[in-house]
This record gives structure tokens, sequence and C-alpha cells, in this order.
């Protein structure tokens, strides 16, 4: 999918499985991926729907919030989660690695440093720097 330069990534000094949790439970993802924009996750399931509302915050420009519809790709747990953006046909994947020093979390595309800074705030247990 592109050059290593365009992805991602943080190393995260906790259990795999609470990093896998926040990747996959739609109350953990409400707190860092775009804090405070719900997550609806009816089935953790390749191809089932999920919904993501992003609502304005300081680090867009949205006047309103702007519900999307996504598509659940690939569940490989411990391992891998993607999913579609339905209506930009955007695919949008976090991969896991263990690693001596922790749990290397890689997303597809560059742009997610800030959500996984605070990916990583909240697995740690500390305060997220981009709330």
């Amino acid at each position: 999918m592109g050059n290593a330069e365009m992805n991602s990534f943080i190393v995260i000094h906790a259990d795999i499985e609470d990093v896998w949790s926040a990747l996959t439970d739609e109350n953990k993802l409400t707190q860092w991926y775009a804090p405070g924009s719900p997550w609806e996750i009816p089935e953790l399931s390749a191809g089932q729907k999920m919904l993501f509302t992003l609502m304005p915050n300081r680090y867009n420009n949205l006047a309103e919030k702007l519900p999307m519809t996504l598509t659940i790709g690939k569940i490989d747990p411990y391992r891998e989660f993607s999913f579609y953006v339905d209506a930009q046909q955007t695919f949008i994947s976090f991969s896991l690695e263990r690693q001596q020093d922790g749990i290397k979390v890689m997303a597809n595309m560059g742009g997610y440093d800030e959500s996984l800074a605070n990916l990583k705030a909240l697995t740690e247990g500390k305060e997220l720097p981009y709330a």
C-alpha cells in the first residue's frame, strides 16, 4: 500500500490485548479516535457495517457532525483491523506487531500521528494529548 514514509506508526508499552481492545471496542474508539466522535459497531466481523460520527472539533473544519458508514474489511485478532469508509471508498487498516520494546501499531496511511498518540496514551493509562 505505498511507502513506509506514508504510513503512521507508534510503539505502545501495553498488553496486546489492551491495544486490540482499544482498536475494536466502540467505547474505547470514541475515547481516542477523534475523541468524542461516537462509534457504533453492532457486530465485529468482516463485511459488517459500522457507524462513525465525526463531531466538530478544533482539529477539523466541520460546522456540524458528519456521520459515516464504514464496512469492516478484516478482523485478524491481535494482528489487523481494517475497514472501508463507504462514501469516500477509503481503506483504513491498523496492524499490530509484537516487538521487544512493545506493540508497534501501524496505520496504512499518513496523517494518523495524533490519533495514534491518543491510542498510546489511552492504553498506557496517560492523559490524551489530542483530546
